[in-house]
């Protein structure tokens, strides 16, 4: 099997290094090459056709957004970027929009230690945006219409509970504009990102979506039309009872592979909702959320999957339909109307 070709786009010369030795620990990848602005990659990436591109995105000249904003809905789907939360966090959310990969978070400069730490998470994200199809610029994607049938004075006993990793921001973006702002349940969501981006993400759904989307705040309130976002560094469970349902943040506990963490916030539901549980898993690497989907299930509730041809990575809803706990499977631009069915 051929290597991946890596191009690395950093006007730092000490990230560069540290992205260069990060990806290098990993056989299947090799360095195309390395641009040192945004200019200077619009070139490299027209003469050496990289697999994947590795995107600071403040750089003189041209910086990341204006590299995105000249490449193909194909190419951008191949794109890491590697950004600092501080400062960078409104470009980072705007990233996201373009549709890329993903993001990882560069530490600062200083934090030598921390930043040879992102290797792991680094080659890992390269491999999968590898594997991004590069026909996608051939497809033509409508956005999820509101609902031609509005909810309207209808309440649901039910709480709606979303768990996402890889391409969580564009699978949420999609569904929750195609729910109308008299949607009858609370939703809950936990999404696999840096620390430093969800509040950003939440003011940008907020702004596009019907629905009130609102960063998770501790004691914030579940209400119909209501979607909460974990935040980033925090676990996120469900407390009260009845109609009178809050949000809890907590740290423990600390040794979760995520903090948020899908399960983490399933379990809670399973044991204050019971039946009431809806709990849908879009795209995402890894398990997280298998457990909790258990825990729902066998308290009653129901766990929806996205289909395969729709996830960014088939990782986290595979493994849950595998192990026989999904009552349905929809693409990403039919879960709105799946959810609603069942509110």
């Amino acid at each position: 099997m051929s290597a991946i070709r890596v191009l690395i786009v950093d006007d730092s010369a000490f990230a560069r290094k540290v992205v260069r030795e990060s990806l290098m620990t990993s056989a299947q990848i090799e360095i195309a090459g390395i641009a040192r602005d945004g200019i200077d990659a619009l070139e490299k990436i027209a003469e050496l056709d990289p697999d994947v591109i590795t995107l600071d995105l403040v750089m003189p000249n041209l910086d990341g957004l204006g590299v995105l904003a000249a490449l193909t809905p194909s190419q951008r789907s191949r794109v890491v970027v590697v950004s600092m939360a501080d400062g960078e966090s409104d470009i980072g959310i705007a990233a996201l929009g373009f549709g890329v990969f993903d993001l990882v978070h560069k530490p600062t400069a200083l934090a030598v230690a921390s930043l040879h730490d992102i290797a792991e998470e680094l080659v890992s994200k390269v491999l999968l945006a590898a594997a991004q199809p590069r026909d996608r610029d051939a497809e033509t994607e409508t956005e999820p219409a509101i609902s031609a049938h509005p909810l309207l004075h209808r309440h649901s006993d039910r709480v709606v509970l979303i768990g996402t990793s890889t391409g969580g921001p564009q699978a949420l973006t999609k569904l929750l504009k195609a729910l109308p702002a008299d949607f009858p349940a609370p939703i809950v969501i936990v999404l696999h990102i840096p620390v430093g981006y969800t509040g950003p993400l939440a003011e940008r759904l907020n702004a596009d979506c019907a629905i009130e989307v609102l960063e998770a705040e501790e004691g914030l309130a579940l209400r119909p039309g209501r979607a909460i976002l974990a935040r980033a560094g925090k676990h996120l469970r469900l407390a009260g009872s009845g109609d009178k349902l809050t949000a809890h943040l907590d740290w423990e506990p600390t040794t979760s592979a995520h903090r948020p963490s899908v399960d983490v916030l399933f379990r809670s539901a399973a044991l204050l909702l019971g039946a009431r549980a809806l709990a849908v898993v879009l795209t995402g690497m890894g398990d997280d959320g298998l457990a909790g989907a258990r825990a729902i299930t066998e308290a009653g509730g129901q766990v929806l999957t996205e289909t395969e041809a729709s996830c960014v990575v088939y990782g986290m809803p595979r493994v849950v339909k595998e192990a026989g706990l999904s009552v349905l499977e929809a693409p990403i631009g039919k879960m709105a109307e799946e959810i609603s069915s069942r509110v």
